[in-house]
């Protein structure tokens, strides 16, 4: 059997915060990278998904991504200053 992995989605809001500056550094790359192989994971209680994971690229800053519930749409993608592994 083989692994396929869902296309990524975007939200609305992930689209129209895209260009703020301090958005535009964040690589599509990055985000695919924290879904694909997160160092941590939480479950709010909306059902969200939030995902963190070092971005080397970034001086190791962690990227958090959350996503929808159903797994696969990214809502929003930021560097955390506050996560602490």
């Amino acid at each position: 059997m083989k692994y396929t992995r869902a296309a990524v989605q975007f939200t609305q809001y992930f689209l129209a915060t895209r260009p703020r500056s301090d958005r535009q550094l964040i690589d599509l790359a990055w985000v695919q990278s924290v879904i694909d192989l997160p160092l941590h994971r939480e479950t709010q209680a909306d059902g969200r998904i939030r995902l963190w994971a070092p971005i080397a690229q970034n001086e190791g800053r962690y990227l958090r991504v959350v996503l929808l519930a159903d797994g696969v749409t990214v809502h929003n993608a930021i560097f955390d200053r506050g996560f602490k592994p």
